[in-house]
């Protein structure tokens, strides 16, 4: 016996398909905007309505990152960026991540991987590049010392630029929901409708 229902979560409309079986845990797959979830027969109804957003969000969130790695071959703009440096770092993989919430990105000099927020794929070439300029910079520098943004600098002249742009996206994306809706309508830019003043 199955029952379904219809969630929304992260802004994504669900149809979300409860099986009874006999498993041990709650187990949820998704296949396309379907959400299957398999739970044991002894799991609560409130169980498993409490489960059902975790699974979901976890879920979304693993298929975006799939999704976003397919489109584009970041790993050679990686590699491109590693050859500015005096010493090019390694570079062996560059995966675009959504369980990245606190930075744009990470290095790891040990396997030679560079992880960035999922977020970037959507933001301007320029500061996806600036992204990667500052992980690889890592490699030479582990703080942000002088030496660090000098090197960032002559590597990636875009940087300050980048940097104040995350900023205001840090600010707004922090922001939004404390905005009163007329402010936020007024950035919400319709095509064909900016201003040119």
């Amino acid at each position: 016996m199955s029952e379904s229902q219809i969630i929304s979560v992260d802004g994504v409309e669900l149809t979300v398909v409860v099986q009874r079986k006999r498993v041990m845990h709650l187990n949820a797959r998704l296949h396309g905007s379907t959400l299957k979830l398999s739970a044991p027969y002894s799991a609560t109804r409130a169980q498993i309505e409490q489960a059902i957003p975790e699974l979901a969000h976890r879920l979304l969130r693993s298929a975006r990152a799939k999704h976003v790695n397919r489109e584009e071959d970041a790993l050679a703009l990686a590699r491109r960026i590693a050859t500015r440096f005096p010493r090019p770092p390694e570079v062996q993989g560059v995966a675009f991540v959504t369980t990245q919430r606190s930075r744009w990105g990470s290095y790891s000099a040990a396997t030679g991987t560079i992880r960035l927020n999922a977020v970037l794929r959507q933001m301007p070439r320029w500061v996806l590049e600036a992204v990667v300029a500052h992980e690889l910079t890592h490699a030479v520098h582990l703080r942000h010392s002088d030496s660090f943004w000098a090197l960032l600098r002559r590597v990636c002249p875009d940087t300050d630029r980048a940097n104040a742009f995350l900023d205001g996206v840090s600010w707004l994306a922090g922001s939004w929901q404390r905005l009163p809706p007329v402010e936020r309508a007024l950035l919400v830019v319709v095509p064909g409708e900016e201003d040119v003043d």
